[in-house]
């Protein structure tokens, strides 16, 4: 049925697990894209370009990102339906990422082991280290040569430093570093690109032990056996407003029928 997982598939089984089954099992695609899964997409690829550069040694200018960002916008709006907040705009989502990447040139950076760098490592069984027959797959989005791991978000509002210690994002890179290096990583920090009125660009750090690791094999295992057990519950909430089959979702359409409205898309916070 899978041949992997992600962290990011993982945090969708338990945020709702019928979507996961539309978007990993039916493999049923998606009508639309959120405008903010749209900017953050870019928004990455942009930095990735602009870190490789780095680490072969060629120069780069800020008018050379602002290319690399409106080639890569222009690229995904002729491929997907990009669906906008009722107050936003194109213009507005390209001027935000002009504007944070401007900030983000201007800073100092840290000398760069590798970007976007893929990782596959085993599952283990948290209680008697087997391991659990499928892998963990993903991408650091930054190493730095003293093993700190860097991860970007770009949000509508600043994350807080609750969300950023129990990510389980950050666990699973955690994890999969120390299994590949065998040892932890220094730290990882979390370059968060902020969408306000005012941009900003906020560095918050953090760090994960043994136990945390322990923590995450017991979800993975748990999700996996859910996953094999053909069990996906649906489950409601906050993110149904943006989700991208909330017109197969019974649990949604039960909703609407009960309060006579349409479902209203909005930006997610967090990509």
């Amino acid at each position: 049925m899978i041949d992997h997982l992600s962290s990011s598939q993982i945090n969708l089984y338990l945020q709702c697990g019928l979507k996961y089954k539309y978007q990993y099992i039916d493999l049923i695609p998606k009508s639309f894209t959120v405008s903010a899964l749209a900017f953050g997409g870019v928004f990455h690829s942009t930095l990735d370009w602009f870190h490789k550069r780095m680490i072969q040694g060629k120069s780069t200018t800020l008018e050379n990102l602002y290319q690399i960002f409106d080639v890569d916008w222009y690229t995904l709006r002729m491929d997907a339906n990009i669906r906008y907040k009722p107050d936003e705009t194109e213009d507005q989502l390209i001027t935000m990422g002009r504007e944070l990447l401007s900030r983000y040139f201007q800073e100092k950076h840290k000398q760069i082991k590798g970007c976007e760098v893929p990782f596959t490592v085993p599952l283990y069984a948290p209680d008697n280290g087997h391991e659990l027959g499928i892998a963990l797959e993903g991408y650091f989005d930054l190493i730095e040569t003293d093993g700190t791991i860097v991860e970007f978000k770009t949000s509508a509002v600043s994350l807080n430093m609750s969300d950023i210690d129990t990510r389980l994002q950050l666990t699973a890179y955690s994890y999969a570093y120390q299994i590949l290096n065998r040892n932890p990583p220094k730290q990882i920090r979390v370059v968060n690109f902020v969408k306000a009125k005012k941009p900003k660009i906020i560095s918050i750090e953090t760090s994960r032990d043994r136990n945390d690791s322990v923590g995450f094999l017991y979800t993975a295992q748990e999700v996996l056996h859910g996953i094999q057990s053909k069990v996906f519950p649906p489950r409601l909430g906050f993110w149904c407003k943006e989700c991208e089959y909330a017109s197969l979702c019974p649990l949604w359409k039960h909703k609407v029928a009960a309060t006579q409205k349409e479902p209203v898309y909005a930006e997610a916070n967090v990509q």
